[in-house]
């Protein structure tokens, strides 16, 4: 599955708008990580395949000026010794190298161009890759935390815990009844001589504490 077409594809790319849209973003992100990086694996070797373009041409280069000078040191030679016309034909082969020479260098700056645009390449590719990376990772750290949220879910459904929740809510019950039965048990039953003259004396003293309340509002009052 081909994602992108050419690097620029990958460059331009806006990630976040491509997973909105698959149907399966985890699997997405890992396909588009995979191509991305096999594009990178592919520039590099470009890479290197046009710098060694270069070494080979900067040879090339460093060669015919050597020839030329040797060239021009044999021109000279011949004019010493008289020999116009050998030393016209020994320009004429330095012309001739450094003709060459020429083209070369001109090669040499496009080589030096496309190394500069493969370089630029690199980086952007390597930034896409990363922040493709990171995409993943918030992905997969989504579907964890969503499948662990399902576990919960699952467990709060469980039959199992629904049945001891019901076991507490019948003991619960069981309680309430045992304290209601002990409640009943002393309804209905006479007071005893005990209790009787217990309750008098409780009315007693209510008695006299309301009384010693009134004189004490009747005495403020009369203030």
């Amino acid at each position: 599955m081909a994602i992108f077409s050419r690097i620029t594809d990958i460059i331009n790319a806006n990630i976040n708008a491509l997973l909105e849209r698959a149907e399966d973003p985890e699997k997405m992100i890992r396909l588009m990580i995979q191509e991305m990086e096999g594009t990178l694996v592919e520039v590099r070797s470009q890479l290197v395949r046009t710098m060694a373009d270069r070494r080979e041409i900067e040879r090339k280069i460093e060669c015919l000026d050597t020839n030329g000078r040797y060239w021009e040191d044999k021109a000279a030679f011949a004019l010493g010794k008289g020999r116009e016309d050998l030393a016209k034909s020994a320009l004429l082969v330095k012309r001739k190298l450094e003709d060459q020479a020429t083209l070369l260098r001109e090669e040499l700056e496009l080589i030096e161009e496309s190394l500069a645009r493969h370089n630029e390449d690199l980086a952007k590719l390597q930034a896409k890759i990363d922040e493709a990376k990171a995409r993943k990772s918030s992905i997969e750290l989504r579907m964890t935390t969503a499948k662990d949220r399902v576990r919960v879910k699952h467990a709060l459904h469980d039959d199992r815990i629904e049945e001891a929740l019901n076991r507490y809510g019948s003991l619960e019950r069981r309680i309430d009844e045992l304290e209601a039965g002990a409640e009943v048990y002393d309804m209905g039953k006479a007071k005893t001589l005990e209790q009787e003259f217990a309750e008098l004396e409780a009315e007693a003293d209510v008695a006299e504490d309301l009384a010693r309340l009134k004189a004490r509002v009747a005495a403020g009052g009369r203030d």
